[in-house]
C-alpha cells in the first residue's frame, strides 16, 4: 500500500508509466547480449556494494521527474539512504511503507573509471550493463539518459563511451529510476485497485493486485557491471550442436559490429586446453572427433562437460590493428521429443527435480553467491537432475552452474498470472514476443536449457488463448528451432486452448490440497485420470510440473493432517505411486513444488509465505526432503549408465 497517484480513477500507476513517454531516450536494443567476460581484449568493473537510494514519496510519485533528480547527485535532492546492490529494497529497512512500496524509486552510484578506458585511438567502447532490475528502468549517466527497459528478469545495457570519455579523471554518476508497478499488459501482469470508500480507507489509498503466489520484490536484483570492448567487436555468437556415433558437429554464427572489413578465427578447446577443432569466418561448422558429450547430472560419470570456444576477431581501423577475443562455454548435446519420451543425446531422460524461486531472507530476489552454492549443494544431495525457472528467467550466474554441473533446465519466461481477458490482447502479446526474444538471445547457447516454457498457469481456457499461445510458441520456435516449447497449465484438458501447440504437456495439480482438501485417498484415482485424459487427447509426453502441500516445520500429526510434515510426506507418496506406473508409459518427469519455502503477499492461507518447500526458507530439510532424496537416488540408479552402486555419498558427499 502507498499513497496513490493523483487522479484515482485511472488504472493504477499507469499515469506514472505513461510519464515515460515524456522522457524520450534510447531503449534497450535488439543487438547481441553476450555475458560480460574478462578476455585479453575486454575488461569488467563490477559496481556491487552500497548505492544511494531514495523512494519518491510524492503523491503522484513524479517528483523525481518534475525536479529532474538525475541532473544532480541524488543526495542533493533530499534524504537518501544506503541500499545494497544487488538486492531487493523491500526487506532492508525497518520502514513498513518501503516493504510494500509501489512506484518510482531512485538509485545512484558514483565511480571512477580507469584512464585506459578513456584514452587511446581508437578508444575502447565502454558499456553499462544491468543483470536485471524490477520492473521498469530508466538509466542516466552524468545526467544523460542512456537506456530504458521494461521487464524485471533479463539483462539490458547501453554504450556510454561518448559520455564518459570526455571527462577523464572525474566521477561517473549512474542514476537509475525504477518502477515496480504492474499493469494488465506487463509480464507478469498486475493491476492497481483504488479504495474509494473514505469511511474505511485514507485518501488516495490503493493496493497492487497480482494473480501469482510470490512476493513482488523490487530493486536492482543482479550485478551491475561496466565492461569494455574494442571499437570493432564481437557482438553475438550462436552455437548449435549435433552428434552421431563418434563425430559431433558444432555449427556457429558470429556477428561483428563496427566494421565490415575483419577476419574471424575460432578454436574449440577441451577441458585440458587441447584444441580439438578450428574454423574461420562468420559462420561455419566445427568437426569434433570422439566428442565428450554434455550429460545431465547422474546420467554420466562426467556430467556437464563443457568445451571452450575461443572466437578471435581482427580488423584494421585507421591503420591500427584491433583484436577482440571472446570465449564461450559449449556443451555438445542433442534434444529430441517423441510421443512418449524426452531424449538427451538419444537416451531417455526422466526429469526428477524441483521448482524454485529466487527468494531468501533480507535480500529478497537479490543475487547472493553463498545462497546459490547452498542451493546447488542441496540439489545434488537431493539427487535432483533438473529444475524449472519458475516463474521467470533466473540469473546468468545460476545458469552458468547448471551448465557446469549438468543440471537440466526448463527455462521459463515471466508469463505468470496471465488470467484476465485484457492480458491476451495485442499489447500484451507484442510484449510477450519481445520478452521471448530477450530470453532466447541470452540463453540460446546453454546446453542445460533443454526446453522453453512461455507461461505458467495462464487462463488458457479462455478463447483468446488459442491465438495468443499459437503465436507465442510459433515465434519461440522460429527464434530457436533446436528446442521444444511448452507452457505450464492447470486448465482442464478438454478446455485448454494452448495445449495443441506445445511439444510437451506440463500439468500442475494439487490434489488433496486445493481440491478435496485433506483427502489423500482421492489422489490415485484423480491423478491417474489426469494423465490418461491428457495423453488420450494429445498423444504427447507429460511432466507433472507442480504438485505439493504446505508443511509448517515442526508441526506433526499422526494420522497425517494438513500443514504437518507427515501430511506432506503422505501426499508425496500417493503421487509417487501413480508416477511409478505412468513413467513406464508417457510420463517423463516430476517437479516438486517447491524446493524451499518462499515469501508471498500476506493472506489468511499464508503464514510468512508459502510453506510448500521441502526445505525451509533458511534451507533446512523437512521430513519430505528425505522422502524425495530416497526416491530420486533410486530413480537415478535405475536409469543411469553408471554402475548400480551410485549413492548420494559416492558422487557428492
Amino acid at each position: 500500500m502507498a499513497a496513490a497517484a493523483s487522479g484515482g480513477s485511472v488504472a493504477g500507476l499507469c499515469p506514472l508509466l505513461l510519464l515515460l513517454s515524456l522522457v524520450p531516450g534510447p531503449a534497450a536494443g535488439s543487438a547481441g547480449m553476450l555475458q560480460p567476460r574478462d578476455t585479453p581484449s575486454r575488461e569488467r568493473k563490477e559496481l556491487g556494494g552500497l548505492w544511494s537510494f531514495r523512494a519518491d514519496l510524492s503523491p503522484g510519485r513524479d517528483a523525481g521527474f518534475a525536479q529532474r533528480w538525475y541532473r544532480q547527485p541524488l543526495r542533493q535532492t533530499g534524504p537518501v539512504i544506503d541500499m545494497p546492490v544487488p538486492a531487493s529494497f523491500n526487506d532492508i529497512t525497518q520502514d513498513p511503507s518501503l516493504e510494500n512500496y509501489i512506484g518510482w524509486v531512485w538509485y545512484e552510484k558514483e565511480v571512477l573509471l580507469p584512464l585506459r578506458w578513456l584514452q587511446g585511438s581508437p578508444s575502447p567502447r565502454v558499456v553499462l550493463r544491468f543483470g536485471s532490475a524490477h520492473y521498469y528502468s530508466i538509466v542516466w549517466v552524468n545526467g544523460v539518459q542512456v537506456v530504458e527497459h521494461e521487464g524485471g528478469h533479463l539483462p539490458f545495457e547501453a554504450e556510454i563511451s561518448s559520455i564518459v570519455q570526455g571527462s577523464p579523471g572525474t566521477l561517473c554518476r549512474i542514476t537509475v529510476a525504477l518502477n515496480n508497478t504492474l499493469t494488465p499488459h506487463t509480464l507478469p501482469p498486475g493491476s492497481i485497485q483504488y479504495m474509494s470508500d473514505k469511511s474505511r480507507y485514507p485518501k488516495n489509498y490503493f493496493v497492487q493486485n497480482t494473480r501469482f503466489d510470490f512476493f513482488n520484490y523490487a530493486g536492482i536484483h543482479r550485478p551491475v557491471v561496466l565492461y569494455t570492448t574494442p571499437s570493432v567487436y564481437i557482438d553475438d555468437i550462436t552455437v548449435t550442436t549435433t552428434s552421431s556415433e563418434n563425430v559431433a558437429m558444432v555449427q556457429y554464427q558470429v556477428a561483428v559490429v563496427g566494421s565490415t572489413d575483419y577476419s574471424l578465427s575460432l578454436s574449440l578447446r577441451d577441458q585440458e586446453g587441447k584444441v580439438v577443432a578450428t574454423g574461420d569466418g562468420p559462420e561455419g561448422e566445427l568437426k569434433v572427433l570422439n566428442p565428450n558429450l554434455w550429460w545431465p547430472y547422474l546420467m554420466h560419470e562426467n556430467p556437464g562437460y563443457l568445451y571452450t570456444l575461443e572466437v578471435k576477431m581482427q580488423a584494421q581501423v585507421n591503420g591500427a590493428l584491433l583484436e577482440d577475443v571472446y570465449t564461450l562455454p559449449v556443451g555438445i548435446r542433442t534434444v529430441h521429443v517423441t510421443s512418449t519420451q524426452f531424449l538427451i543425446n538419444g537416451r531417455p531422460f526422466y526429469f526428477h527435480g524441483v521448482n524454485k524461486h529466487e527468494d531468501a531472507d533480507i535480500r529478497g530476489k537479490g543475487l547472493d553467491w553463498p545462497l546459490i552454492m547452498k542451493d546447488f549443494n542441496l540439489l545434488r544431495w537431493l539427487g535432483a537432475n533438473s529444475f524449472r525457472t519458475s516463474h521467470y528467467p533466473y540469473a546468468e550466474e545460476i545458469m552458468d552452474l547448471c551448465d557446469a554441473y549438468g543440471i537440466v533446465v526448463i527455462d521459463e519466461s515471466p508469463g505468470v498470472g496471465i488470467k484476465l481477458p485484457e492480458s491476451f490482447g495485442n499489447k500484451s502479446l507484442q510484449h510477450h514476443l519481445a520478452v521471448m526474444e530477450e530470453l532466447i538471445r541470452r540463453d540460446k547457447n546453454r546446453p542445460s536449457v533443454v526446453m522453453w516454457s512461455v507461461a505458467n498457469e495462464p487462463a488458457s481456457e479462455l478463447p483468446p488463448a488459442a491465438f495468443y499461445f499459437k503465436t507465442v510458441i510459433a515465434h519461440t520456435k522460429a527464434l530457436d528451432p533446436s528446442r521444444p516449447v511448452t507452457f505450464v497449465t492447470d486448465a482442464n484438458y478438454a478446455l485448454d486452448h494452448g495445449a495443441p501447440y506445445v511439444d510437451v504437456i506440463c500439468v500442475n495439480s494439487y490434489l488433496s490440497w486445493y481440491h478435496d482438501s485433506g483427502h489423500l485417498e482421492v489422489i490415485p484415482l484423480q491423478l491417474t485420470a489426469q494423465f490418461e485424459n491428457w495423453y488420450k487427447a494429445y498423444q504427447k509426453p507429460i511432466i507433472q510440473s507442480e504438485y505439493g502441500a504446505d508443511s509448517v516445520p515442526g508441526l506433526h500429526s499422526d494420522p497425517p493432517l494438513m500443514f504437518t510434515e507427515e501430511y506432506q510426506k503422505a501426499m508425496l507418496r500417493e503421487y509417487h505411486s501413480v508416477f511409478d506406473k505412468k513413467r513406464k508409459e508417457y510420463v517423463i518427469g516430476e517437479l516438486i513444488w517447491n524446493f524451499a519455502d518462499f515469501m508471498t503477499n500476506q493472506g489468511t492461507t499464508r503464514v510468512l509465505g508459502n510453506k510448500k518447500g521441502i526445505f525451509t526458507r533458511q534451507r533446512q530439510p523437512k521430513a519430505a526432503a528425505f522422502v524425495l532424496r530416497d526416491r530420486y537416488w533410486k530413480i537415478a540408479n535405475e536409469s543411469s549408465c553408471l554402475p548400480p552402486v551410485i549413492t548420494s555419498h559416492s558422487l557428492f558427499l
